[in-house]
């Protein structure tokens, strides 16, 4: 079971609008070269991801779906992989001062991905999540810096749910 976490210096409801954003995940995702929503209104549960991972001339499609999701705190997925299985990731985001600790835990599910686990494939698989929470984290960050930077002269934002339980109010 391949755990691993990083801060992201950005609230956790930055972090969440990425990775609930159906139109972003190749972004962020180590390995998908695009992505679309093809089921259900992601990331409700149940709701699919399709995705396409290129290996040179080679081009394999599959889908990830959600098997649980907590709005804000944690979105659990299936990632499919054809002929090796299935995988179970897990993101759970915790608010961490002003910061967001995102913690990803993945492990095979179903198919031959399993039989083949071991430290070498768990390896491969820790930095495979470095890599991809450092773009994760790169894309929060950005994203929070532009919003910064658009935000009027002086203007306070709260990091408490607006009253209508929607995101943080300006």
């Amino acid at each position: 079971m391949a755990v691993r976490h990083r801060l992201i210096r950005t609230p956790p409801h930055t972090v969440w609008s990425v990775l609930e954003d159906g139109t972003r995940y190749a972004e962020w995702v180590v390995g998908t070269a695009t992505s679309k929503p093809v089921h259900g209104h992601w990331p409700s549960l149940g709701s699919a991801i399709g995705f396409e991972v290129r290996l040179g001339p080679l081009s394999l499609t599959n889908e990830t779906v959600v098997r649980r999701c907590v709005q804000g705190e944690i979105l659990e997925l299936e990632a499919k992989a054809g002929p090796l299985g299935t995988a179970r990731i897990a993101i759970e985001l915790r608010p961490w001062g002003d910061h967001c600790l995102v913690i990803v835990d993945e492990h095979p599910l179903r198919g031959a991905g399993g039989l083949v686990h071991n430290v070498a494939v768990e390896a491969l698989i820790q930095l495979r999540h470095r890599a991809m929470l450092a773009r994760l984290a790169t894309l929060c960050e950005t994203q929070e810096a532009e919003a910064e930077h658009h935000r009027t002269l002086g203007q306070v934002v709260s990091t408490d749910p607006a009253p209508d339980g929607g995101g943080p109010r300006a």
